[in-house]
């Protein structure tokens, strides 16, 4: 009898020899031979996704129990889950030995808690612990809480303790911390899209509108070229990256990796055009120069969908001598960019030139500003050989055509700068030109880093942000009538859909979800209850607060700041002038232990450092239900395959402990700011635990009254989930927690756990699998797709096309739906303009037009454009962080940082498997250098910054090319970022020891990608 390999493990499968006989593909009635069998007949399969990067892969989790009340079942074995539409059954070398990460015996076992000066852990019961933390908190909080500011103004903020929520936390878990961290007045409110794809936000928003992935993973199978540059697809994401070879494989498209490195994305590619690291935005600029010069433009589409006919006021400027664009405030660091703007008639609406003639046309202002970036000066800036340069440019060129589309496919390589925003605008102007966004196979596609990470940056939890990116209202937005109007843009056109005019609903909304009752019209929704900001709290604003004695506090949530913050030895300074330190992970992090000395590689005085720590264990993703959204912005559900082990509780329990406990304490005692706590919504039926369904369907959102339509019929009766975030009003008659999540979970069930991998398209759009944001969109933009008559570019990829009555297609319209292209609305409707932004208006903190700057540690000394203006003019910088800058003279070599497929950051160091493929740290340096130095493969070298040095093994490497940059050789070495002195891998150095404390001027992204090292031999 023949079985496929899911029926065949149904019934029996083979031990560890006999899966591995079946996977090598002998058929299945043959393994069914094998002596050894490992039954899988009475396990329980669940299904999860994998918790690493953002592809999102699908597992199937087998546990045993016989379902007894006190029996825990027991994950014993896990696979790919072959339904799944994008990973379709495969893993990563992660993924594949996730059980190792479950079932580790590192996992924190029970409550631990180290006292002032102490060298150990003791341990100590939930009980104790919790009362303990509610007690710090609720005393700093009373000490250090503003209720009103020097104004008079109520503010209703709590500075002095921050909370870090993990990116591999459900968004159930997210919204609970969200709610509770800003009921508490908190501002420093983080989460890990702060250290790595903030740009990402910035830049995409600010040119279409949204900060997300354009596309999504499966439809990189409908690019002609795929650009994989500011990224390594085939090392961090190698599941999701099978699409870009079924592209080569099917489509016959042409892969280009543009990298510092010789990576194992190049190893595949058909080119591989070497770059100096942080170099991007003078690459791209030229390619843009390009297609310009030579008239590679897809111009239809350029005047249709793009704001380049627009004409820009007057007293808009650059000066190229200068290197700074008008408005510049050289004692603030900042921009005024009231120049930044349109021409506008008497009613406020932008002047146009259809003929892009006008010299003040943004196109005839882009075509100045990148006249400079020519391939000479690109080779100059950058080190790439000028026929690698040209070759690119070209390829790019040959998608103008509407039959071809090109895709750029990145990841932190272009978001860890201090200009990453502006690199990956670039890029996004690139797409526009050429007519490759809202297609199929076009796109700007962010492959983020984390399983979460697009999830709890949709959730809100950074410290200027509301979920679904709402902002948190300033300290000078005194009403709830001016930080409206200050939010909800006027068109700048008679018929833009303008789509963010809804934004007193989706506001009105999220704080009827967070207040309920208590929220009415007479007390404008709670406006005064929301803590208001005077500065962004951001993981550099807080670190330095650390440092400087202004924070007593910090809750550590799956998150690792002494790792992941940069300049490790100043978070260390910090982190020991805490108050107390407290830890939410199911493993031990270097963070919690940062005042156990480890020898050299954490070298501290424990009798020093009076920091109360605590470590609290909590579940992993297996062992809860909820929701992580991967970078296609797929909703997707998952269930728990057991209980978190040992004493470990969920994060939602603890998070609630912690909240109840304070609360019991304010009624006790009293203190300051009580009404936003107490007016919280908290009806679940278990307070002390929430559970998944009941957070989810509080930020899909309910009707609160019967609402009824223009006629006076109701369509939705009170207490009904919504079905879209078009149903959401700003009278307090429903409410939504995060609204670009509404419609996720419905009258009709949970749309996130939909499991339908149909594809009637046969392009990669899935619509039947989980629930994508907005409403189930799978390309974002996809109005962009059609022409001004809403007629399919290209006939054999249609998204969407205007049936004489609607849009219809194979993707949900991100458009109105029954609105027609007579109307002349734009495609992009997140802009007031209704167009892709070529220039930026004033959303951008660093200039309308990206411009290259050196990293603020630059090999070569200057820059070769304009010297007076090497870096980032608008990029904040601390004054004792600028003074631990290092200069080319001491530290003559570029470092950049890196991922490894065998290695999740600082987790994975926990898991045996992971830990035997790749125990020990390493770096990389070219055969160039290492000749110079004397090192060989296996010499034992110490790489050092002006901050810090780590030790490891060298990997002599023929991957890093020597480039010649304005006339001098330089040289790039590699830095592996995982490795600490925790886990099962040999103790290594933490690479942010190396790295510099400042960031990207929009998002505060730090600048990990480069700056500057020397290296020395210590031992062969």
């Amino acid at each position: 009898m023949l079985f496929n390999r899911r029926q065949f493990f149904k019934i029996c499968a083979g031990g560890m020899a006999g899966t591995t006989v079946a996977t090598l593909g002998l058929a299945p009635n043959v393994a069914l031979a094998q002596t050894r069998q490992y039954k899988l007949l009475k396990s329980k399969e669940t299904r999860n996704n994998c918790t690493y990067c953002s592809v999102g892969c699908g597992l199937l989790l087998y546990s045993r129990g016989d379902g007894a009340l006190n029996n825990r079942l027991s994950i014993f074995h896990v696979e790919g889950d072959p339904d799944h539409p994008v990973s379709r059954g495969s893993l990563c070398p992660k993924g594949a030995g996730v059980l190792d990460y479950i079932k580790s015996e590192n996992r924190v076992q029970f409550p631990e808690y180290r006292a002032p000066g102490s060298d150990k852990w003791q341990k100590i019961s939930w009980d104790d612990a919790i009362d303990r933390i509610a007690r710090l908190m609720k005393e700093d909080r009373d000490k250090n809480f503003i209720e009103k500011n020097a104004q008079g103004t109520t503010v209703n903020r709590w500075t002095t303790t921050g909370w870090l929520v993990t990116s591999a936390a459900s968004n159930e878990t997210g919204w609970l911390a969200f709610k509770v961290a800003r009921a508490l007045g908190m501002l420093s409110l983080e989460t890990q899209a702060r250290v790595c794809h903030g740009p990402s936000v910035s830049s995409l928003a600010a040119t279409y509108g949204r900060g997300a992935m354009t596309n999504n993973w499966n439809d990189i199978k409908n690019a002609n070229v795929v650009i994989v540059m500011g990224g390594n697809a085939a090392e961090a994401h190698p599941v999701g990256f099978k699409w870009a070879i079924e592209a080569k494989i099917n489509n016959g498209a042409e892969l280009i990796a543009v990298d510092p490195r010789f990576h194992r994305t190049a190893a595949v590619a058909d080119l591989y055009v070497p770059i100096r690291a942080g170099s991007d935005i003078a690459f791209l600029l030229g390619v843009i120069n390009y297609l310009i010069t030579n008239d590679e433009v897809n111009h239809e589409y350029l005047v249709t969908h793009s704001n380049a006919s627009l004409l820009v006021r007057d007293d808009y400027d650059f000066n190229v001598e200068d290197g700074l664009f008008s408005g510049y405030n050289a004692e603030k660091r900042q921009y005024d960019q009231s120049s930044w703007t349109y021409q506008t008639d008497a009613n406020g609406y932008a002047l146009r030139d259809a003929t892009l003639q006008h010299p003040r046309s943004v196109w005839q202002l882009l075509k100045q500003h990148v006249s400079r970036y020519t391939p000479e000066v690109v080779n100059n800036i950058t080190g790439t050989p000028v026929d690698n340069f040209l070759h690119v440019c070209r390829s790019l060129a040959s998608t103008k055509t509407n039959d071809r589309a090109a895709t750029f496919l990145y990841a932190l390589g272009w978001t860890q700068h201090s200009y990453g925003t502006q690199i990956i605008r670039t890029a996004a102007m690139i797409q526009l030109i050429l007519g490759n966004i809202g297609v199929m196979g076009g796109g700007i596609n962010a492959l983020r880093g984390h399983s979460n990470i697009q999830g709890l940056t949709d959730v809100g939890l950074l410290s200027n942000r509301l979920p679904a990116y709402l902002d948190l209202p300033k300290d000078s937005q005194i009403t709830l009538e001016q930080y409206l109007a200050e939010k909800t843009p006027k068109p700048f056109g008679p018929t833009e859909v303008n789509f963010w005019a809804n934004y007193p609903k989706f506001f009105v909304s999220f704080m009827k979800s967070m207040y309920g009752d208590k929220a009415t019209k007479e007390n404008n929704w709670g406006f005064d209850w929301l803590p208001k900001w005077d500065k962004t709290y951001d993981v550099l604003q807080f670190s330095k607060m650390m440092r400087d004695g202004d924070a007593n506090g910090f809750i550590c949530q799956g998150f690792n700041p002494l790792a992941a913050f940069p300049d490790k030895n100043s978070v260390r300074d910090g982190l020991s002038k805490l108050k107390f330190l407290i830890n939410i992970d199911p493993m031990p992090t270097e963070t919690a232990e940062f005042w156990k000395n480890h020898g050299e590689s954490n070298d501290v005085d424990s009798s020093k450092i009076q920091t109360e720590v605590f470590r609290l264990p909590s579940n992993c993703f297996a062992e809860e239900d909820g929701t992580i959204v991967n970078s296609s912005r797929w909703l997707q559900w998952h269930w728990a395959a057991a209980k978190p082990p040992f004493e470990a509780k969920y994060d939602p329990e603890i998070i609630s402990r912690i909240f109840l406990r304070m609360k019991e304490l304010y009624a006790e005692e009293g203190g300051p700011g009580q009404e936003p706590m107490n007016s919280l919504v908290w009806d679940y039926k278990e307070s002390h635990e929430p559970s998944a369904e009941e957070l989810a369907k509080d930020y899909n959102g309910r009707a609160l009254a019967d609402l009824k339509d223009a006629n006076g019929n109701v369509t939705i009766k009170k207490g009904q989930l919504l079905s879209g975030f078009g149903q959401l009003k700003d009278d307090g008659t429903t409410s939504c927690g995060i609204w670009i999540f509404c419609g996720c979970w419905t009258e009709a069930g949970n749309q996130m756990a939909r499991r339908d991998p149909s594809d009637p398209s046969g392009k990669g759009i899935h619509a039947g699998w989980a629930w994508a944001w907005p409403m189930n969109r799978r390309v974002l933009y996809n109005r962009a797709s059609a022409d001004a008559n809403g007629k399919p570019w290209d006939p054999n990829r249609v998204l969407i096309k205007w049936d004489g009555s609607s849009w219809t297609g194979n993707d949900i319209p991100d458009f109105t739906a029954t609105l027609p292209p007579s109307s002349g609305a734009g495609a992009f409707i997140m802009n007031n303009d209704g167009l892709g932004g070529l220039f930026c208006l004033n959303r951008l903190v660093d200039g309308p037009f990206p411009e290259h700057y050196e990293p603020f540690e630059t090999p070569i000394s200057t820059n070769p454009l304009h010297p007076k203006q090497i870096s980032s003019p608008a990029a904040r910088v601390f004054p004792e962080d600028l003074a631990r800058l290092g200069t080319a003279e001491n530290f003559p070599y570029v470092a950049t940082t890196y991922s490894i497929t065998e290695h999740f950051h600082f987790w994975t160091q926990h898991a045996r498997i992971n830990a035997i493929t790749q125990p020990e740290q390493f770096i990389e340096m070219s055969e160039n250098l290492a000749n110079k130095k004397g090192i060989k493969l296996g010499d034992t070298v110490k790489v050092s910054s002006n901050r810090g040095y780590v030790k490891a093994k060298a990997v002599v490497t023929k991957r890093l090319p020597t480039l010649m940059v304005n006339g001098k050789e330089v040289e790039t070495i590699g830095v592996p970022i995982v490795w600490g002195f925790t886990g099962q891998t040999k103790k290594g150095f933490l690479t942010n020891g190396l790295t510099p404390h400042l960031g990207d001027a929009n998002s505060q992204t730090p600048e990990y990608k480069s700056f500057l090292v020397n290296i020395e031999k210590i031992s062969a």
